[in-house]
């Protein structure tokens, strides 16, 4: 949600650094084979290995957390793209 409410208000330097932070946790998953690297760390310390169990979202979220957040990062991103080629006019 920082992304385009930072891009409402035409701050597009942070659009700029918030969508580095997610295109480096991109890139660190995809480096762990889509897989978050704290999951084998907390494993460790569970014998519960379900699809959530590592993180607080229900179990349907966790089964679809990339595809759904991932959706809303690039249409937040469309937005933020939108609006600043309408602030360049």
């Amino acid at each position: 949600m920082a992304i385009p409410c930072a891009g409402s208000w035409n701050q597009f330097s942070w659009v700029a650094v918030l969508t580095g932070v997610v295109l480096f946790e991109c890139a660190v998953l995809a480096l762990n084979q889509c897989r978050c690297p704290l999951t084998d760390l907390a494993g460790r310390y569970t014998k519960a290995h379900k699809e959530n169990f590592d993180i607080y979202l229900p179990l349907w979220l966790a089964r679809r957390n990339k595809i759904i957040f991932g959706t809303l990062f690039v249409l937040g991103e469309l937005f933020v793209l939108c609006r600043w080629l309408m602030a360049r006019k």
